[in-house]
């Protein structure tokens, strides 16, 4: 780390967040709504139009959000380099087991401080300032994944520069959640009207969120909060009451 000042750290950082961002997103978006698609697929919704002006303003909130989380992480490797972290480079150091808990542990951790932050920013005083710009447009797309206003950015990047301080890591781990944060909020953004109904939602629906749960919330801003599990949902009210039974009738019967 000492070889390389910080802000080429950022550079590079920003370039490999911003690139993963339209990989996933990008590809994401060309297979699911540039392509033409098929239609009278039965269990599908007729195809919605997707705002242009709406993809630009979420990919230009993502650009910025890769620049404050590329600045967390040049922070992190800074603060590692002086040996303040918990991060660790032996995989074996605390037993191979440990990556798959310290994962499962980071995630659980990571839902309950999104469910929390996430229900803030729609209070009424903060929602214009803090997270507006990700509810632009009523219909969520994969370029909406990342597309965090800024100091919402900041909040979520705080996370994960603080876990490494209280719970040991390897790097391979930290990685893995990433990418899962990646994939699963595109997941989230997919949209019902570019999937058969019952994906990905099977009797995990209930448990995982996934396109159906997240997209109520773009709609109603009131309830479904949480990132990568419905227990906080569930637990502290914010679920849609008729959530489960809608969707287990529309998978049994098609679109009303």
């Amino acid at each position: 780390m000492n070889e390389h000042p910080f802000w080429i750290w950022v550079l590079a950082f920003f370039g490999i967040i911003l690139g993963r961002y339209f990989v996933v997103a990008g590809g994401s978006y060309w297979l699911l709504y540039a392509r033409p698609q098929p239609t009278g697929r039965d269990g599908t919704p007729p195809l919605a139009p997707i705002s242009e002006r709406a993809i630009r303003d979420d990919i230009q909130l993502s650009v910025i959000a890769a620049a404050v989380f590329a600045l967390a992480t040049a922070g992190v490797l800074s603060l590692q380099a002086l040996g303040l972290t918990r991060l660790y480079a032996r995989p074996d150091l605390h037993g191979w087991w440990y990556l798959g808990l310290s994962y499962a542990v980071v995630l659980i951790l990571q839902d309950g401080y999104f469910y929390a932050t996430h229900r803030l920013f729609h209070h009424p005083a903060l929602f214009r300032w803090l997270h507006e710009g990700h509810h632009r447009s009523r219909q969520p797309t994969p370029w909406t994944s990342f597309a965090f206003d800024p100091i919402e950015a900041v909040v979520q990047a705080l996370f994960l520069v603080g876990v490494v301080f209280v719970i040991p890591l390897h790097a391979i781990t930290l990685v893995a959640v990433l990418c899962t944060m990646t994939v699963w909020a595109v997941v989230n953004h997919l949209g019902l009207d570019r999937l058969p109904l019952g994906f990905p939602h099977h009797w995990l629906g209930r448990w995982f969120i996934g396109p159906a749960h997240h997209s109520l919330h773009h709609r109603r801003h009131g309830i479904h909060f949480g990132l990568y599990f419905t227990f906080w949902d569930q637990v502290c009210g914010t679920e849609d009451p008729a959530y489960a039974r809608s969707f287990e009738l529309r998978l049994n019967n098609g679109p009303a």
